[in-house]
């Protein structure tokens, strides 16, 4: 079967890490394009990886929030439950730098 991505590739069986905001969750099966290396699980495999992610209490972390202004500067709330799962407390340090189009804030 041709690979839906990129049209080039064809599907062949193989086995994928499967990371969830740089968690890792386990080895799963998979179909993999050998052009573009794209991966395509299952339903039932898909469901396994969600009951992982969920053990792991990371099932839902990504949420959408908004840009406020405090003063000069623009401010990001940081949800109560992503708050909670890293442990952070008002007044906790973080570093914060771009990467090309992202925000990334370490704790």
């Amino acid at each position: 079967m041709r690979c839906p991505i990129c049209q080039n590739g064809i599907l062949r069986k193989g086995k994928i890490k499967e990371t969830m905001f740089g968690i890792y969750l386990g080895e799963f099966p998979a179909e993999i394009c050998s052009n573009c290396n794209e991966s395509f699980t299952d339903a039932e495999t898909t469901r396994v990886i969600e009951q992982v992610a969920k053990k792991k209490g990371i099932w839902g972390l990504g949420k959408k929030t908004k840009i406020t202004k405090t003063g000069n500067s623009l401010a990001v709330r940081i949800p109560k439950d992503i708050a909670d799962f890293l442990k952070l407390k008002e007044g906790s340090e973080a570093f914060i730098h771009p990467e090309k189009d992202k925000i990334i804030i370490e704790a």
